[in-house]
């Protein structure tokens, strides 16, 4: 399984007092308590310095030195501010485009913003889409899917219907964004894209900062929002799928068919049990995967969806939960919109508050305010 965080657009400034770093800060605080060592790495998707100037930069450096996992960035539109990616190469100390290979998935981090003339002029480099094509090529002979980084839709981005198309026949599992500024998931029947709320600049949910964890667990994918007052245990099912997340490759291998499989946070987590359907459910942690509790799944079809709940305890008594729907038989594409070009926004699933995702499209590239 591949997971990690994603702390979304820090948009890190004076102009509010450097307030996303105060919420950065205290994410990493939990992230590094509660999620170290259960997910592979974190990830911050553009926009991360609003001017994009090095003191800006040297701020978040001194925050995100503080965490305790694998750190990957790339830039936004505001990184690119100054009209180059000087301050921001600096802080990331990676060259892009860049190939990693984590459990097995090639996890492809992209630059769309420097071939651009800045500002929302996103788009590949020709040299950079070639790499792209040649990565997705080799990606075919790798046990997992891979995954894509980037910090736009291929909806906004120039000549981004290439982009969707490519990933859907390379079977990219998932694409995890910034830009928007409000949590939002896609699924166009072959890939997940998903975004995360802002830090710095917040409008949905009466600005409620917070990140959101994300996994790829057998080619099944999963997402969920964590907001930064919520009470842990962490709980998210990352198999079988919710219907909304469906894709038309995520079919399980055979022998995690019947497998229900769930990440929870590390707060000495003594039970973990679920209900589908009202057929009870029993967990028993991994030796091999830490943070992962897995049980059968109950052989159960319906013409509708089918819920299925899980709760964990703690040996003091807190309790956290996951509830997903699982597809009705022979119905798994119905909130796909076939006529809708692929990696575009009309293809936003349904609001899911209880994984975060609100519907409103709050945020300065769709309806809210300019900052």
């Amino acid at each position: 399984m591949l997971s990690w965080v994603h702390f979304g657009d820090l948009h890190a400034s004076n102009d509010d007092r450097y307030e996303s770093l105060d919420h950065l800060k205290s994410m990493i605080q939990q992230v590094n308590r509660h999620l170290a060592g259960r997910v592979d790495f974190a990830f911050l998707p553009g926009d991360n310095a609003n001017n994009g100037t090095p003191e800006q930069f040297h701020r978040i450096f001194a925050e995100v030195s503080k965490l305790k996992l694998p750190l990957h960035a790339i830039p936004g539109d505001h990184d690119y501010e100054p009209g180059n990616l000087d301050a921001f190469n600096a802080f990331a100390n990676a060259s892009l485009p860049m190939s990693r290979v984590v459990n097995g998935h090639r996890c492809l981090f992209l630059d769309v913003i420097s071939a651009g003339r800045g500002g929302p002029d996103f788009r590949l480099s020709g040299a950079d889409f070639l790499w792209l094509e040649a990565e997705l090529a080799s990606s075919a002979q790798d046990l997992e899917p891979p995954v894509v980084f980037m910090h736009a839709y291929p909806g906004d981005i120039a000549d981004g219907h290439a982009l969707a198309y490519a990933f859907a026949r390379a079977n990219v599992a998932m694409v995890d964004t910034g830009h928007t500024h409000y949590n939002e998931l896609l699924n166009d029947g072959w890939v997940v894209y998903a975004a995360t709320r802002s830090t710095g600049q917040i409008e949905e949910d009466a600005g409620r900062p917070g990140f959101s964890v994300a996994a790829v667990d057998g080619g099944v994918v999963s997402w969920k929002f964590q907001p930064l007052d919520a009470a842990w245990p962490f709980v998210m099912i990352t198999r079988p799928s919710d219907w909304r997340l469906h894709r038309s490759r995520s079919v399980p291998r055979p022998t995690g068919e019947h497998c229900v499989r769930v990440l929870v946070s590390d707060d000495d987590v003594v039970s973990v049990t679920g209900s589908l359907e009202g057929i009870p459910i029993e967990f028993a942690p991994r030796a091999d995967e830490a943070g992962i509790w897995q049980a059968h799944l109950p052989a159960v079809t319906a013409s509708y969806r089918l819920p299925l709940t899980v709760t964990a305890r703690t040996a003091d008594g807190r309790s956290g939960e996951d509830s997903i729907a699982l597809p009705a038989a022979g119905r798994t594409d119905q909130h796909i919109r076939h006529h809708s070009a692929l990696g575009t926004d009309a293809h936003a699933v349904e609001p899911w508050p209880e994984h975060g995702i609100v519907g409103s499209q709050l945020g300065p590239n769709k309806n809210g305010r300019h900052w």
